[in-house]
């Protein structure tokens, strides 16, 4: 079963407003990732559609959508739940929406790394110990060292994002040259 082309324009020509941007659920769109999600929270207004079934007339993706996105390489029963993985990704980047602004920054990707471990009270628990290191008190040795364990994180789990990563290193150092000469 295909969904129709006139009831999805009819229900989205009448909702959507100046500024709307909207986003169609599909496992042939681009993959989602954070970037998307950046420039999303930026938006005056996102609109999803989600299909079910055997997807959409192509007439929906070609004149009604302006994006069609996919959350990755596999099939669910339909686009609610990957609209809703879309939604709390970018409804954490509007300020405001964490507490603090802050807290959106510093994480996996905000660098196209995963981020470091994370540890917590006790010190020690059932014989496994939080690293010396984060122990020590020294802020420029902790950060060392979660630099280190979140570039080696993305190397063993995310090989496509480091590789991707060592290829855009060199451009960031020319352009971060060009910009104190």
């Amino acid at each position: 079963m295909v969904l129709k082309p006139e009831p999805l324009f009819d229900a989205v020509e009448s909702l959507r407003g100046q500024g709307t941007r909207v986003v169609l659920t599909s496992p042939s769109g681009s993959v989602f990732n954070q970037e998307m999600a950046r420039r999303w929270s930026l938006e005056n207004h996102l609109m999803f559609i989600c299909g079910s079934y055997e997807g959409y007339d192509e007439r929906i993706r070609q004149h009604l959508a302006d994006e069609d996105v996919s959350i990755g390489d596999f099939v669910l029963t339909n686009g609610a739940l990957p609209a809703m993985v879309m939604i709390d990704a970018v409804t954490r980047l509007i300020p405001g929406a964490l507490g603090d602004d802050g807290s959106a920054e510093d994480e996996s990707f905000s660098e196209g790394l995963l981020e470091y471990p994370h540890y917590t009270r006790p010190a020690e628990f059932r014989g496994w110990t939080v690293p010396e290191v984060l122990l020590s008190g020294n802020h420029a040795d902790i950060e060392r060292w979660r630099r280190l364990q979140a570039m080696r994180r993305t190397a063993e789990n995310r090989p496509d994002l480091w590789e991707k990563r060592r290829w855009e290193k060199p451009a960031r150092r020319s352009t971060k040259a060009q910009q104190k000469t």
